[in-house]
């Protein structure tokens, strides 16, 4: 991968472990100088040390007084955000007439008022510079449903919608906002899920496995590096006229 010379600071929320880390050493690797943050002190550390120059700031997407303090930490350290990737996420599985008006208010706290909270706090400096990117990870779940995580669909689409909102507010500016949709990726989340599949099922992994790989049409896993290319391509200053797009990262899964 080249060196981006257009390089900046870069932030990823959800960065110290799974597809935000992946996306934090892909940045890293362009040249950028990378702040991941996250609530796991131990997890954002270990992370921050497998990326060369990273840094590290706690930061709770959920509280307004975190995310404030987090970006001036992150900013006094590295100097203003040109990238920021929204990345920190949450699901809860459950059917719908199980799922309890808190469950509801945590998945739209995390999934869509996070990136509203982190967007707004670097949005001065982003828009500061000549150009600069927010890059929002959803979902296919916000591209089409699932069932028994209505939250997650329900606030993934929300955040496309964002997205799409915001990419023409600053269509004018040099801040470019475009969303990534990946399909189920392999991460210690879905890994964890294949295990709990087998064990409650007495299935195999490959057909505990399957569960998840039957909607990509390659009948795989996507990778968190996959995830990564994507993002590093739209933060890029090359990508400059890609604005307001969903760009679904899934093996060809049909909305």
């Amino acid at each position: 991968m080249s060196i981006d010379i257009h390089a900046g600071h870069a932030v990823v929320t959800g960065g110290g472990t799974g597809i935000g880390l992946a996306i934090a050493r892909a940045l890293a690797a362009r040249g950028h100088a990378v702040t991941v943050m996250g609530r796991s002190e131990d997890a954002l550390a270990a992370a921050a040390a497998s990326i060369p120059g990273g840094g590290h700031v706690i930061c709770d997407v959920t509280s307004d007084a975190s995310v404030a303090a987090a970006v001036v930490s992150a900013e006094a350290d590295r100097g203003s955000i040109r990238v920021l990737v929204n990345n920190a996420g949450a699901v809860a599985t459950a059917p719908f007439e199980k799922t309890s008006l808190e469950a509801w208010s945590a998945a739209i706290e995390v999934n869509l008022l996070g990136a509203v909270r982190m967007t707004r706090a670097a949005l001065p400096s982003l828009k500061a510079h000549p150009w600069a990117r927010i890059v929002n990870i959803a979902s296919t779940a916000g591209l089409k449903p699932y069932a028994y995580v209505s939250p997650y669909v329900a606030t993934k689409h929300a955040l496309v919608g964002l997205t799409r909102a915001l990419a023409l507010e600053l269509a004018t500016t040099g801040v470019t906002v475009n969303a990534v949709c990946p399909g189920y990726t392999r991460t210690a989340i879905i890994e964890l899920a294949i295990e709990t599949i087998a064990r409650r099922t007495g299935r195999d992994a490959a057909t505990a496995q399957a569960v998840f790989t039957s909607a990509n049409p390659q009948g795989r896993l996507v990778t968190p590096e996959e995830v990564a290319t994507a993002v590093t391509w739209l933060a890029s200053l090359e990508a400059g006229a890609v604005n307001g797009v969903t760009l679904s990262v899934s093996g060809g899964e049909t909305p």
